[in-house]
């Protein structure tokens, strides 16, 4: 069964029929072709999906399309803006918070989600806050590096 779906997807509104059972993710990789909100366990362990839903860090394997209705969705294709790298990306670039480059979008937006919910997170609560996306390239020093500054660089 197919269900008309309206949201905005990166600043522009989406309107679409999808089938109810539909993933988000699979809605945005799928159906918009926003391929860097990447799937990498479909049980919402790695985090390689996360994305923003009304500036919220989501994993997108573990929502359905249909319940983002009406909602604000970023995914990394949205947030650079101008030809100009996000804070937060130029941070992981600066800092070298990535290998491989599978995890870093979901690595980038859960930081930018941090960052909506706590202005001045300790090093521990940015820990905490990408406690559900995993690299299986580097270890986290530099990212956690790279999150410190990209912070720093939104304020």
């Amino acid at each position: 069964m197919k269900i008309s779906v309206s949201l905005t997807v990166n600043g522009k509104p989406v309107a679409a029929e999808v089938e109810t059972r539909t993933l988000l993710v699979e809605f945005l990789r799928s159906q918009l072709q926003l391929t860097g909100t990447h799937v990498g366990c479909d049980t919402a362990q790695c985090g390689a999906c996360t994305i923003l839903v009304d500036g919220k860090a989501v994993k997108s394997c573990n929502m359905l399309a249909v319940q983002a209705q009406g909602a604000e969705v970023t995914t990394i294709e949205g947030l650079a803006g101008n030809g100009a790298l996000h804070p937060m990306q130029a941070a992981f670039k600066k800092h070298h918070g990535l290998q491989c480059g599978f995890c870093t979008p979901g690595m980038v937006l859960a930081a930018v989600g941090l960052a909506a919910q706590t202005k001045a997170p300790t090093e521990a609560q940015i820990r905490e806050a990408l406690d559900g996306n995993f690299c299986r390239c580097t270890g986290y020093h530099n990212i956690v590096k790279a999150v410190k500054d990209g912070l720093t660089q939104m304020a």
